[in-house]
């Protein structure tokens, strides 16, 4: 019993040791890794706000590389849905859902490289108080688009990763 133990145990330890794991960052087999692909990568201008303060996280997770070598194109959509009320306490739960569509694209050919969406979820309530409510609202949409960019960043990463 312990041979066997002992022989799997070395067997597994062989298999991990030729698996081709390698970190997401990384150099890259030329030294062109993936935060330099991303920082290469310019968003296309937005009309919402949702899609803006997307826009802008994006851009500060990039970084600046100079020339573009990709263009991101996304498309933004909003929805808010009231999730429950009580009348008597003039209280709401609501809920803004932020659904995003990108296209990452070359920038000279403008053949679509990689497409996908991204949505978030984010619950808040009203109290009836235009001040606060309007905050609540501007706050569950600037936490939606922060994870919307953030789960984009990780997509074109992958992407981007598996290209180099």
């Amino acid at each position: 019993m312990r041979k066997l133990t002992a022989l799997s145990l070395i067997y597994l330890s062989l298999l991990a040791a030729g698996c081709s794991y390698r970190p997401l960052y990384g150099g890259g087999a030329e030294g062109k890794g993936v935060a330099v692909a991303l920082s290469g990568i310019a968003i296309d201008e937005q009309r919402s706000r949702a899609g803006q303060i997307v826009r802008n996280n994006l851009i500060s997770s990039f970084g600046s590389g100079g020339t573009s070598q990709f263009v991101l194109r996304l498309v933004p959509e909003e929805k808010t849905i009231e999730l429950s009320s009580n009348t008597t306490q003039k209280l709401e739960r609501l809920r803004y859902r932020l659904n995003v569509k990108y296209e990452l694209a070359d920038a000279t050919s403008g053949e679509t490289l990689h497409a996908g969406t991204s949505f978030s979820n984010v619950s808040y309530d009203t109290v009836q108080q235009p001040i606060a409510d309007l905050r609540a609202a501007e706050n569950a949409k600037e936490r939606a688009a922060r994870e919307v960019a953030e789960d984009i960043r990780l997509r074109l990463a992958a992407f981007l990763s598996s290209t180099n």
